[in-house]
């Protein structure tokens, strides 16, 4: 064809490693080494691992008072405020939810932390937890869950 473009084709490719595309993957993404199994770990680690250690009921009850305090409020001269503040007892009862062992025990301690801090003269939770300021009685509701806790009742 006359005026035609004509565009050679050379059909003739240069031979390539087939292998060669294998090759440059593994230089990219070696293959990771083998890593040798996990040794049992010796009994003696096991056994080395403490209980778990369970509050008992009147840390337990003293612990949830607190943190019902700290989450409702803390009042004085009412068992509980309109705006559900409550005093020391009134957080006792509601930790306890029932006017149980657990309860009974946890007031007394609560009682005597507060006489060992504040003065013998105190005879009842009430009385005691109207006339101080809040870190005053929060002061004696931390030391009592510590006796608790050390005392493991």
């Amino acid at each position: 064809m006359e005026g035609s473009m004509s565009t050679p084709t050379d059909t003739h490719f240069t031979h390539i490693d087939p292998d060669l595309y294998a090759k440059v993957f593994e230089l990219l993404d070696p293959a990771p080494e083998p890593v040798a199994p996990a040794a049992p770990a010796p009994v003696s680690f096991i056994l080395a691992t403490p209980p778990v250690r369970v509050a008992g009921a009147v840390e337990k009850t003293l612990t949830d008072a607190l943190a019902f305090l700290d989450t409702h409020g803390w009042a004085k001269h009412r068992l509980i405020h309109p705006e559900g503040a409550r005093c020391s007892i009134g957080a006792l009862r509601a930790a306890a939810g029932a006017r149980n062992n657990a309860y009974r025990d946890a007031g007394n301690l609560l009682l005597d932390e507060a006489r060992q801090q504040h003065g013998k003269r105190w005879e009842s939770i009430p009385s005691w937890n109207d006339s101080h300021t809040g870190a005053q009685v929060r002061g004696v509701w931390e030391a009592a869950i510590r006796r608790a806790h050390h005392m493991n009742i």
